[in-house]
């Protein structure tokens, strides 16, 4: 009896693997946050370069004589540029130019990309996510001034 009582003593007193047991406990709270940060980190870089996709693009546009050309050198703008932050791809990305119809001689260029194929959706499956296609837009005037 006197034995049982010693040894528990003795294993109140070891504090050695207390560490190992604190890291199975923390380390998947920290692997959630650490892939969370991942995932969104890779989605807001892809907000952001559709953003500014959509803002230079207007400012291509401004060289435009009518809206026939101002259609063209924002698609030559954007197919110059599409590959320089290298989260966009042509085929996942739709850019539309139009007059406002507010104020037409005000112009818009709204750049939508489906974002579906960034790997940002199968990185953990638990993440709460945004959606799956960006939308941005800028308004520009063109000419008149």
């Amino acid at each position: 009896m006197l034995r049982v009582g010693v040894q528990s003593r003795r294993f109140s007193r070891c504090n050695e693997g207390s560490s190992a047991v604190e890291l199975a406990i923390v380390a998947p709270v920290l692997l959630f946050l650490l892939f969370g940060i991942i995932a969104y980190g890779v989605f807001f870089g892809a907000v952001h370069s559709v953003q500014q996709l959509a803002a230079n693009s207007a400012r291509a546009a401004i060289g435009g004589l009518d809206l026939v050309e101002r259609r063209s050198l924002v698609e030559r703008h954007v197919a110059a540029s599409i590959n320089e932050g290298g989260l966009l791809s042509r085929e996942a990305l739709t850019v539309s130019v139009e007059p406002l119809n507010e104020d037409p001689s005000y112009l818009r260029v709204v750049v939508d990309f489906d974002a579906s194929q960034l790997p940002v959706w199968n990185l953990y499956t638990g993440l709460p996510l945004p959606e799956k296609n960006i939308r941005r837009e800028a308004v520009i005037r063109a000419g008149g001034y």
